[in-house]
């Protein structure tokens, strides 16, 4: 039988020419490459799987442990979904990205398979005046836009919203966004990893050449529209005994709160597993009768639904995703 205990994991890195380094410097990433662009802090896609560190599954990549462990790991809540829904990064982003579309989950059925991108951005840090790109400034036609995309003049209607750390935008399947330089931010999103490239400002690639565009997919799944929803947490932050949490975004696929920990009494019970992404301090997971598990800031802990009752005690600030 498969043990039942928090998982700490190892993210997948991902070396993209836009990327910076404070991953590794900063929130201990490991990678040989140059740049870390993005960590893959839970993750169970094939493009990047996490792989456990510690107790008896150590050395195991997450998709290997948790067809071992089967689905009661994942809690009820998770019986809906096909594969493990989640997908939650770092991102660096110390030049800009490319302009860009994710489909929603029935496109992506019929174009490729898997899982639609819906996502979420939380703003962890940021350089004075940075922005991004997060849907249109107006409504726009259809034909307006593929105008626009011909002749180089998308950014002109596009909506440039400022950063401020804390801020959250909830990027919707079909919105089209990109990230500024400057920003270092957590993603929530589906576990996908299908991106349709608009526009890419005329860079290359790693290999010289220009990056590819996918121009037919984004025409067809690009919402012409302002944002629907405001750029600050869902919720208001809300004081307990040890610990302070604000919610984040929720929607079908993830829940995600921002919690400032000296002490807090949770509890995984059968519904969902938790992901603890910590991006600041350090604490101690414990529970009574086992080891208790260290983690600082950087690191990804995956608690197991139906582990029940345990303490966070430190000083520390998480990500808190559950389904």
């Amino acid at each position: 039988m498969t043990p039942i205990y928090p998982l700490k994991l190892r993210a997948a890195c991902k070396d993209y020419i836009w990327g910076g380094t404070r991953l590794r410097t900063e929130y201990h990433q490991q990678s040989d490459a140059p740049k870390v662009a993005e960590s893959w802090m839970l993750s169970n896609h094939p493009d990047g799987p996490s792989t456990i560190v510690n107790g008896e599954e150590a050395g195991t990549l997450f998709p290997d442990y948790l067809k071992k462990a089967g689905k009661q790991v994942l809690g009820t809540d998770c019986e809906k979904f096909p594969d493990f829904p989640v997908l939650v990064k770092l991102i660096d982003a110390k030049n800009k990205l490319s302009i860009q579309v994710h489909p929603d989950d029935a496109y992506a059925r019929t174009h490729g398979g898997g899982f639609g991108k819906t996502e979420m951005w939380y703003i962890v840090d940021c350089e004075p005046g940075a922005s991004l790109y997060y849907g249109f400034d107006h409504p726009i036609s259809s034909g307006e836009f593929r105008e626009r995309i011909g002749n180089n003049t998308l950014e002109e209607v596009l909506n440039r919203a400022p950063v401020h750390k804390g801020d959250v935008f909830f990027i919707e399947a079909g919105t089209l966004h990109a990230i500024g330089a400057g920003i270092l931010l957590a993603e929530i999103q589906q576990s996908s990893n299908l991106t349709y490239r608009i526009y890419d400002y005329g860079r290359l690639g790693n290999d010289g050449k220009p990056r590819p565009l996918h121009i037919a997919q984004a025409l067809d799944v690009t919402r012409l529209s302002r944002p629907a929803r405001p750029t600050h947490a869902q919720g208001s932050r809300e004081t307990e005994a040890g610990y302070s949490r604000i919610l984040l975004a929720s929607c079908g696929v993830f829940t995600v709160y921002e919690m400032e920990i000296r002490e807090a009494a949770l509890c995984a019970d059968g519904k969902s597993f938790h992901s603890l992404v910590c991006i600041g301090g350090d604490a101690i997971l414990a529970k009574d009768g086992r080891p208790e598990l260290s983690f600082r800031k950087g690191d990804s802990i995956f608690v197991p639904s139906g582990f029940g009752d345990y303490t966070v005690k430190g000083d520390c600030r998480v990500l808190w995703t559950t389904v």
